[in-house]
């Protein structure tokens, strides 16, 4: 296997810590995903993929463990610094596309880019070639009302993928489709990731699709399980 993207080691984590109702989610949980990898996260509702995967990006700090990104130990960063590398190495998937509804689809894909620092032309040059790439180039001027499930579905895949991040982290990315779009957009997901070569952490109840991916593991008892 080549080097690893992400590394997380040891990482446990407990919501109301101390307090009546302790909730212990993650419990030591250790997970390696390499550069131009995509492993399937597969567990039960509740069991703490999402918390795992918000820790993964910097959404959520663990309360002990270790969390490295291209070797580099992001433990202690201050909120700051965790919101610039989010921005510029990791790019976020969900369920539901959550772009922004007064936006066209290319102003959904550009306003990340600018964000960022990157002018508006390029901004926008990039976001229609991630468009054409996932064949709704002819819809970039449609705000996301307009839009069916498929196409918001890949317009957020192009915004997750505008500043090229290192690492692609996406939560049940084709849930809230039907089994034929799924397919489909899922293809698409792949495509974009293997063009890509960048390493990729993918939580889904779907195990037809988590066998298309390289690696399947498993949370169980708040510990991975390869």
């Amino acid at each position: 296997m080549s080097e690893a993207m992400l590394s997380l080691e040891a990482i446990t984590k407990a919501y109301n810590k101390g307090k009546p109702g302790e909730v212990t989610v993650l419990r030591g949980a250790s997970l390696r995903v390499a550069k131009g990898e995509v492993v399937a996260l597969v567990a039960p509702s509740g069991a703490g993929k999402s918390t795992l995967l918000h820790i993964a990006g910097l959404l959520d700090a663990a309360d002990s463990g270790e969390m490295r990104l291209d070797g580099t130990d992001l433990s202690g960063l201050s909120d700051r610094a965790r919101t610039e590398v989010r921005r510029r190495d990791i790019g976020f998937i969900y369920q539901f596309h959550h772009l922004l509804p007064e936006f066209t689809a290319l102003e959904n894909i550009v306003l990340p880019q600018l964000a960022n620092g990157v002018p508006r032309a390029k901004a926008g040059a990039r976001a229609m070639e991630l468009l054409d790439q996932v064949g709704v180039a002819h819809r970039a001027s449609h705000r996301p009302a307009a839009l069916s499930g498929g196409e918001q579905q890949r317009v957020a895949f192009c915004r997750a993928l505008a500043n090229g991040p290192r690492l692609l982290l996406a939560d049940e990315p084709t849930g809230n489709l039907d089994p034929a779009t799924s397919d489909q957009v899922f293809g698409t997901l792949m495509a974009l990731v293997r063009e890509t070569g960048l390493a990729a952490l993918i939580a889904t109840h779907n195990m037809e699709l988590a066998a298309r991916m390289d690696r399947v593991v498993r949370l169980e008892a708040g510990q991975v399980v390869l």
